[in-house]
């Protein structure tokens, strides 16, 4: 079965590049530069797994999974947050994510990491 993708990061080079690698390996993939409601933005796209961008422009990731997290009916979607500075993970906890990556990231950890958290994950679609 395809397992759908939904990446928020405000690069659209990032967004470029994760399509480009996760297309080819069977994933769907939805790439946003920003969201307005993350809760109404997973219902609308129905993802199997969330990849978020930690510092987006005007909001944080790390507050977008947690929002993901606590609301009842996304609590069991797999949310794996990227960042460039991994340092500010340790400084602000890790907002309930299933996995961090740090940039610049290997494409096979990446890969290997989202397959990891599907694998794990109980969350079916409502």
């Amino acid at each position: 079965m395809v397992k759908n993708i939904l990446i928020i990061d405000d690069q659209p080079e990032m967004l470029e590049l994760m399509t480009d690698v996760l297309t080819p390996e069977g994933f769907t993939v939805t790439a946003l530069l920003y969201t307005d409601n993350i809760v109404q933005t997973v219902n609308i796209y129905q993802p199997d797994i969330v990849l978020l961008d930690h510092l987006l422009a005007g909001v944080n990731g790390g507050e977008l999974c947690r929002e993901i997290k606590t609301h009842p009916l996304t609590s069991s979607l797999p949310v794996l947050l990227l960042s460039g500075y991994p340092r500010l993970l340790e400084a602000f906890g890790d907002y309930g994510c299933d996995a961090f990556i740090s940039k610049p990231f290997d494409l096979d950890e990446l890969i290997t990491t989202i397959k990891s958290c599907l694998d794990k994950s109980a969350y079916a679609h409502a």
